[in-house]
């Protein structure tokens, strides 16, 4: 048997991954990276606003989302916490007026096809959910008799009353920001180079990455609540952050959800204009004691342009966020319901790995 035969025989058992100087993921692990794409979704289109997908109202929606006319003082514009250089968040630990003052400002990036939006869900809509910072005293300090008067001059945005007329700057405004997609990421084309069998191009993910990324989907069982090609399940979870505040609590998905039935523009008020024919979820969905302390999962991508990170901001740096997730506190976490999260206690070469995995998950 010569030599080369040798060689030629071992190459033919090495995997093809292997030979391209990457992991050999098992068949599980590719199922789970294929998972998280393709990017971009095709989100389903919102039946509540019927301005969504129309090009008039995207434009108007633009405009009105850099207007601080439709402020209280005429000097804030959704613009000015929702940065477009800044991922459309400001980079602060806590934005002004989320809340009691402790919620960090979340990127209005693919918010498109989403079910539950703010940190607590207290909106079912992305059109609702762009109602709430207006009329937030702390916050925008409008009102519909203002945001009203603002827009009288433009047809596509007339209602029957204040309200209705609120509302549909709402939908414009929803309107500009469903057409909001992050770009593609080196992540993105590794997933899509897996999938095809393409093992040169996929080779040119770092291996720091890789490791990251098979412990993501393996050990670190991260994909449970990042899941799907947003890196997020789209719903709530205790993770351990405290919710106690200057004065109280914040309760999170438990007060969302009271918000959200008591509101007049949710997807089974009037102003839907599907007659609540989409709002199953919003029908269903029950206040429980266990939703106390839960928040949004947030999506991963684009981590690098919006620290700090956490609800409340605490987090400065996406080192600080793994060793919260390192060296958990169980005695934190909710005892009831299914129990996902353990102490993941991380070397400092799963850190860095971990750290190289998400730094591909921003453009």
């Amino acid at each position: 048997m010569t030599r080369a035969w040798v060689r030629a025989a071992l190459l033919a058992a090495t995997p093809l991954w292997a030979c391209a100087q990457g992991l050999d993921f098992s068949p599980a692990e590719r199922r789970s990276i294929g998972a998280h794409g393709p990017w971009p979704v095709v989100a389903a289109p919102d039946t509540s606003n019927r301005l969504e997908r129309d090009p008039a109202a995207i434009t108007l929606g633009r405009r009105l989302f850099f207007d601080p006319a439709l402020s209280g003082n005429g000097q804030i514009a959704c613009a000015s916490c929702h940065r477009p250089a800044q991922a459309f968040q400001d980079g602060r630990s806590t934005a002004i007026g989320l809340g009691p003052g402790v919620r960090n400002t979340q990127s209005v990036l693919d918010l498109a096809g989403q079910r539950w939006f703010g940190w607590d869900g207290g909106s079912d809509s992305l059109w609702a959910a762009s109602l709430r910072p207006l009329l937030n005293p702390a916050e925008m300090g409008s009102s519909a008799a203002q945001v009203a008067a603002r827009v009288r001059h433009e047809p596509l945005l007339a209602g029957a009353s204040d309200e209705a007329t609120l509302a549909n700057v709402a939908k414009a405004l929803a309107a500009y920001q469903a057409t909001l997609v992050s770009p593609r990421t080196a992540f993105d084309d590794f997933r899509d180079a897996l999938a095809r069998g393409d093992a040169p191009a996929a080779a040119r993910y770092p291996l720091a990455a890789q490791r990251g990324l098979q412990l993501f989907v393996g050990r670190g069982r991260c994909g449970f609540c990042h899941a799907g090609p947003r890196f997020s399940n789209g719903e709530f979870a205790d993770i351990g952050v405290p919710f106690f505040v200057a004065g109280g609590v914040d309760a999170g998905r438990h007060a969302g959800l009271r918000v959200l039935q008591a509101s007049p523009f949710n997807r089974l008020g009037p102003h839907a204009d599907d007659g609540g024919a989409g709002a199953v979820a919003t029908r269903h969905v029950r206040q429980e004691h266990r939703q106390f302390g839960e928040f949004k999962v947030p999506t991963l991508r684009g981590l690098r342009q919006t620290a700090p990170y956490f609800h409340d901001g605490s987090a400065a740096t996406l080192a600080a966020v793994l060793r919260h997730y390192s060296d958990l506190n169980e005695e934190r976490l909710h005892a009831d319901g299914e129990r996902i999260l353990v102490p993941l206690k991380l070397s400092a070469q799963e850190t860095a790995d971990l750290l190289a995995f998400l730094d591909t998950l921003s453009p």
